[in-house]
């Protein structure tokens, strides 16, 4: 029988910046970037994750947030 290890989990990402187009949807300490269409958004989504080196994830509401991992 194998014995059981446990598992240690840390945060080592951290978000960049947020970028959506209702200022009601968001709020917190990173960066929060307003945009006035859903192309925008994408097109400075992906501009930003290029200059940060960071990873765009969509969280399905209207709201993308740029990750260092």
């Amino acid at each position: 029988m194998r014995e059981a290890r446990s598992l240690k989990v840390t945060s080592t990402g951290s978000i960049i910046a947020v970028i959506a187009e209702d200022p009601t949807a968001v709020g917190g300490g990173a960066p929060i970037f307003y945009v006035s269409s859903s192309e925008e958004r994408e097109r400075l989504a992906q501009y930003l994750s290029r200059i940060t080196q960071g990873m765009v994830h969509d969280l399905s509401n209207g709201v993308y947030i740029i990750v260092r991992h």
